[in-house]
This record gives C-alpha cells, structure tokens and sequence, in this order.
C-alpha cells in the first residue's frame, strides 16, 4: 500500500513540475512581450513600404499602372488605423528593443492617431484619383499623399 500511495505521490508531483515548467516556458518576459510587439510595429510598416514602393516607383518615372496605385493605396488605407493600435498594445519606452520610433509616440498618442487617420484619408483619395486612370493626374497626386508619411516621421521616427 505504501508503495502505491509513494507511486501516486510522485506521479502527481511530476505532473506538477510538468505542468507548471511549461506554464512558465509560456509566459513571455517583459522583455520578450515588447521585442514581439515591435516586430509587429516593424511587419505594419514593412507592408506600408511594399505597397507604397510601387506608387513611389511611378512617380519616379517607372511604368504606371493605374490599377496597382489603387490597390495599393487602398490597401495602406487598410493598414492605417493598425499603426496606432499597434503602437498602443504596448508601450515598449523602456525596453532595450531595436526601432525607429521615438519615444515621444507614446506621450502623444492622440496626435500620432490623428496622422493615422490622415494618411489612411489620403491613400483612399489618391486611390479614387488612381482609379480614374489617368497617369499625370494621379503623379500629381503621389506628393499630397506621401507628405502624410512624411508628416508622422518627421515627429516619430528617428532620421
């Protein structure tokens, strides 16, 4: 009987060593929670950068395709309002994390969700412009809408 009740005991003990390495092997550090927050913020702006770079492409003189700056542009009105929200899920100023933002993002967030909010207005309307067809006048359209990057980095991103 003691035999049994000493099998059972460490049968039961070993299951909660089990279970409770592995709950701890699950539960990120701080450390670790704000280096994958920011590899989200990095993968948002990644696609901002594959959709623009087509739309930038063509203002430079590459070959225009009405279709793709529409799409693209709606697209990144798509991928706008994320910028804040990703920004907001966690505030990672005092971790040691390789980014481009400044910290300052998190002091003004109303702001930083205002020129979300601008660039997201300004893609869908160079993606009505786009979606009329016609080259010259969406080129002309391409600085109105990449100033909004422009505006946001100017204050939250490092040169």
């Amino acid at each position: 009987m003691l035999k049994k009740v000493f099998a059972i005991g460490t049968l039961v003990l070993s299951s909660v060593l089990v279970v409770t390495v592995s709950a701890q092997q699950d539960e990120p550090t701080p450390q670790e929670r704000a280096a994958a927050s920011t590899e989200t913020r990095q993968a948002v702006f990644k696609l901002l950068a594959f959709n623009m770079a087509p739309i930038s492409g063509m203002a430079r003189g590459a070959e225009f395709d009405a279709a793709l700056a529409e799409r693209n542009a709606r697209r990144i009105a798509e991928l706008a309002p994320m910028i804040p929200e990703v920004f907001a899920a966690n505030d990672t100023r005092e971790f040691t994390v390789e980014t481009e933002a400044l910290p300052i993002i998190w002091d003004n967030m109303s702001d930083f969700e205002q020129k979300a909010s601008e660039l997201q207005a300004a893609a869908l309307t160079f993606a009505d412009v786009a979606s009329g067809g016609d080259r010259n006048t969406t080129i002309a359209a391409v600085r109105a809408f990449g100033s909004t990057c422009g505006n946001c980095h100017r204050e939250y991103r490092v040169d």
